[in-house]
């Protein structure tokens, strides 16, 4: 029996990297876990397989994030998931790791990569998190994938840095607005973790190393290092948790 064993669980963004690992290691602890992904179905695939293969349970979600009707598309999705699986619509657990990643510095930035990052980053969520309440149970938890670049200075991707900072405050007040529910709010904040989304970065064996080097252990993040720290937050251990963004960047520019 896991901790999370009889609950339930949504994972957006949870196709590859960050999400790929929060959803496998929920799914480990006895949650029923909706796979969310915007496009990727190969990539979706492949995380269902490795949750069944490790004997989790799992169904998939799509639904494109910051278009028009995007929230409705995925809680319907959510929903027949839910029925499908014999359970009802009540969710147990939110992670909202979705999100889109965009380098460019003040004088590089676009109306339109503004635009888009807020509509993928910050709005959809705010209005996934409004909608997911009436699934949420009290009790429930719900758990924000930040970015140590809101206490970091990271002007290579400024707009991006942004977006982040905008879901730390909401994070905060989520938690006071949600606490008569017993729902507690938090968030966490990796640093460089090794996936898709950083694969450039990472290019060369030089580049890689620097990456590393951010980190007092000097290596880079695995997904697993974040998705421990999400599935305690999903667990009743962390119930006097709430209101705080977690860092997650293995010690990153201590």
């Amino acid at each position: 029996m896991g901790t999370l064993s009889g609950k339930t669980a949504l994972v957006t963004g949870a196709s590859r990297g960050i999400g790929r690992g929060i959803a496998r290691k929920l799914a480990q602890e006895g949650a029923l876990v909706a796979v969310h992904y915007g496009g990727n179905e190969v990539a979706a695939r492949g995380t269902l397989a490795l949750i069944e293969e490790e004997g989790g349970r799992a169904f998939p979600v799509r639904a494109e994030l910051g278009v028009p009707g995007d929230v409705e598309a995925l809680y319907a999705q959510l929903e027949d998931g839910l029925a499908g699986s014999s359970v009802g619509p009540e969710l147990d657990i939110l992670v909202n790791n979705a999100g889109m990643s965009g380098s460019a510095r003040i004088h590089e930035v676009t109306p339109e990569l503004f635009d888009r990052l807020f509509a993928v980053n910050t709005k959809s969520l705010l209005f996934l998190v409004q909608r997911g309440l009436k699934n949420l149970r009290d009790g429930g938890r719900i758990i924000n994938v930040s970015s140590a670049a809101t206490r970091i200075a990271y002007p290579e991707s400024v707009v991006y840095s942004m977006t982040k900072g905008a879901l730390d405050t909401f994070t905060l007040a989520l938690a006071k607005e949600l606490g008569g529910r017993g729902i507690t709010v938090n968030a966490v904040g990796p640093g460089f973790v090794e996936t898709d989304m950083n694969a450039g970065k990472r290019a060369t064996p030089e580049a890689a190393a620097q990456l590393a080097g951010w980190s007092v252990f000097n290596r880079i993040g695995q997904p697993s290092d974040v998705a421990e720290v999400v599935a305690f937050l999903a667990s009743d251990a962390s119930r006097w948790i709430t209101g705080q963004c977690i860092d997650t960047s293995g010690g990153s520019r201590l």
